[in-house]
Formats: C-alpha cells, sequence, structure tokens
C-alpha cells in the first residue's frame, strides 16, 4: 500500500496553524503567530504597483533574484554593517527566510553531518536538517536570561559537525547575542572548520542598549558564514515571503545549487517594491524601532500588572511569560487553556525544542506584540482578569 516519506513520517501539524485554528474557533486575541497589524510603507505598495504596471515583471525573475534587487541588498549590508557583498555571487532571493534557510542546510550539509541549532529555535530548523538527512544537535538556551553553557556549546562540536544555525536576535526568546558570545561561537567554528548559517530577520528589531552585530563581521568569519534576511518582519510584509540569502561565492554556489530546485524564482514585481524599500531613508528605520519599542513597553507593562513573570527582550517583538505560579501542566496545555478561559492566544515554546530536550522548555509561552496597541491593551486585561489554571 502506498504511503508517505519516512523523512516527513514524524511530523505533525506546525503549532502555528494548531493555535490560528484554536483562536479562530474561540475568537481569541492572537498573540501566537508574528502577523504585524501594521501596514507596509506607502512608497512600498507604490513601487510594487509600478513593476505589476510598466510591463516588465510579469514573467520568470532571473533565478537568484533581479539585478535592482540584489544590488539594493548588497547596499544595505554595505549601510548598516560595513560589509562586501558580491550582488552577482554572493546574493539569492528567496522565497521568504524559510526557504532560504532550508535552500542553505541543503546546500551545505551532507547526510549524517551534525547541526548544532540553540534550543528553543525556530520551528523549521529542525525539519530541515532531519529532511536533509543530517543530525540536529541541541544546545539549551537556559531561562530566564536565555543564556548558554560555554561547556555545553563546546560539547556539541565533534568531528562530524557540518554547520551551525544561529538566531540573533533571537525567536522566540528575544536574546540578543552579545559580541563575546558570537566571539566564542565564531572561535568553536574555526576551529572545527564549521559554517555558519544565520538568520537575521529581526535585524532592525533591536532595543537599546542591545546592539545586532552579524556574525560574518567578525574577523574570520564572512567566509564562513551565510546570513539569512527576510522583507517579512521589517516592512510588515509577512505575506510577500520575500528573502535573501548572502555570503562569500563559494557558500552560495551551494545554497544557489538547492534553491534553483525548490522554488527557481521568486515572485517578480515584489522584488523591485522591497528593492525601493530597503533604500527607504535612516527616519523609517527609526520610526520603525520606536513604534516596536512602545508596543514592548504597552505589553510587558500589561503583564507584570497582571502578575505574569516575564523576560525583557532585547529584540525581535515576542515575550517570553512564566507561567510557573499559574498551572502545572505543559505549555501547551496552558496555552490551549489561555485560549479557551482568557481569550488570548499563545505559542508554547516546547515545540520549539529536539523531542528528547522538551521538558527544558520550562513554564513559558510567547506572546507576539506586533500588534495595534488597543489589540494588546485589551489582551492585557484579558490576561489579567482570567488566568488559565
Amino acid at each position: 500500500m502506498a504511503d508517505i516519506a519516512q523523512r516527513v513520517a514524524g511530523f505533525g501539524t506546525t503549532i502555528f496553524t494548531t493555535i490560528n485554528e484554536l483562536a479562530q474557533k474561540h475568537n481569541a486575541i492572537n498573540l501566537g503567530q508574528g502577523r504585524p497589524s501594521s501596514d507596509p510603507p506607502p512608497a512600498v505598495l507604490e513601487a510594487l504597483a509600478e513593476a505589476a504596471r510598466d510591463g516588465q515583471h510579469h514573467q520568470y525573475a532571473p533565478g537568484n533574484g533581479t539585478q535592482n534587487f540584489r544590488h539594493a541588498i548588497a547596499e544595505h549590508a554595505a549601510r548598516f554593517y560595513d560589509l562586501t557583498i558580491d550582488p552577482d555571487q554572493g546574493v539569492i532571493v528567496t522565497n521568504g527566510a524559510t526557504e532560504g534557510i532550508f535552500a542553505a542546510i541543503l546546500g551545505l550539509v551532507d547526510p549524517g553531518d551534525e547541526v548544532i541549532v540553540f534550543e528553543p529555535c525556530y520551528d523549521s530548523y529542525l525539519p530541515n536538517i532531519t529532511m536533509a538527512g543530517a543530525v540536529p544537535v541541541g544546545v539549551p538556551l537556559r531561562p530566564p536570561e536565555w543564556r548558554w553553557d560555554p561547556e555545553e556549546l563546546r560539547a556539541a562540536f565533534s568531528s562530524r559537525t557540518r554547520a551551525l544555525v544561529l538566531n540573533t536576535p533571537h525567536n522566540p526568546t528575544g536574546r540578543v547575542l552579545t559580541g563575546d558570545e558570537l566571539a566564542q561561537i565564531a572561535a568553536l567554528c574555526q576551529e572545527h572548520d564549521v559554517a555558519v548559517i544565520t538568520d537575521e530577520v529581526y535585524e532592525h528589531l533591536v532595543y537599546l542598549p542591545a546592539r545586532h552585530i552579524p556574525i560574518a563581521t567578525l574577523p574570520g568569519m564572512f567566509e564562513r558564514t551565510v546570513t539569512v534576511s527576510s522583507a517579512g518582519k521589517l516592512f510588515s510584509l509577512t505575506g510577500w515571503k520575500i528573502g535573501w540569502v548572502t555570503g562569500p561565492a563559494s557558500l552560495i554556489a551551494g545554497v544557489m545549487r538547492a534553491h534553483q530546485f525548490i522554488t527557481f524564482s521568486v515572485h517578480h514585481p515584489s522584488q523591485e517594491a522591497i528593492a525601493a524599500a530597503l533604500r527607504l531613508p535612516d527616519s523609517y528605520y527609526a520610526d520603525f524601532i520606536a513604534m516596536y519599542t512602545r508596543k514592548r513597553k504597552l505589553l510587558l507593562a500589561a503583564l507584570t500588572a497582571g502578575g505574569w513573570q516575564v523576560s525583557e527582550p532585547e529584540g525581535a517583538y515576542y515575550i517570553m511569560a512564566s507561567f510557573a505560579d499559574r498551572f502545572d501542566g505543559t505549555p501547551t496545555e496552558f496555552a490551549r487553556q489561555l485560549i479557551e478561559r482568557a481569550g488570548v492566544a499563545t505559542i508554547p515554546p516546547e515545540t520549539f525544542y529536539l523531542t528528547e530536550h522538551a521538558d527544558l522548555s520550562g513554564p513559558y509561552v510567547r506572546l507576539a506584540f506586533c500588534k495595534d496597541d488597543a489589540l494588546l491593551e485589551e489582551a492585557g486585561v484579558r490576561l489579567a482578569a482570567k488566568s488559565a489554571g
């Protein structure tokens, strides 16, 4: 009898689908998925409309992305990080960051190789590694500060380690890795000749005094690092699914060989629109972080007033809240009850761990504050008035 492939047999439904469906069923305020309520900049929409009207962007885009967009991506890296990226050999436009990460893993990792990930991790990393035939090796970030043990990190490296997947600013914890932490990772990767696949989709969502430092800027790291980012978080365009991968030509060649057989190319008009977006003035980026600084403060204040124990995020737009003093079950059980009893949807991070490490997640749920202020205020009222348990 025909059956599904073993490579996907162990995958269940993603937690985001489960929570979204429950939130809709119970008419809950959805602070689960990171779907911004704000609209993208008007100039970006105008650039999209122009690209759709000019008759030049209705057919396949080049597999690695349009020349204009690739140059805009390289300009962005130079503008913010003083990185020199070859727009022709060092950039690939992908179907969002998720596809970029998958293409990078497929293009840089062989079956049987080990890939280090920091847990909790975004939920596509582990399936991507598994589908590539590789073996994920988890290094836990321990609450409440979400830091790793240096000895555990060193012990994760072996002769089979091929790559390390990095995410900073970090989803779901909101950690922004320091220069010292990145230097520790860099030293180990150079010692063991390991490539880094770094997910930096929240690169412009960093709250002072924290500072985002791309690991590719560290000495000796550009040549062994591929960097993934996207327009979704930065321009409130998660539905456009426009991402990119940058790095040295020697590694980007491997990513491209995988990408060409996953999606081949990405929506053509959108690339021209995001090229314009990346060239927006500094005032856009300043207003962007100011908006999220306010939203972070709003939800943190509401949670604290409601008696929740929270970890203040240094980056991204998520807050990790502890339910240790109000519920004895698992994070998933708590998240389900919170939807039903408080009318607020959150994400349980136990699904962001290797199965054998799920108990390390602790009594936490993740809340997204990329929502309208009024919605955040109402969620705060509900969470204060009705806690599960």
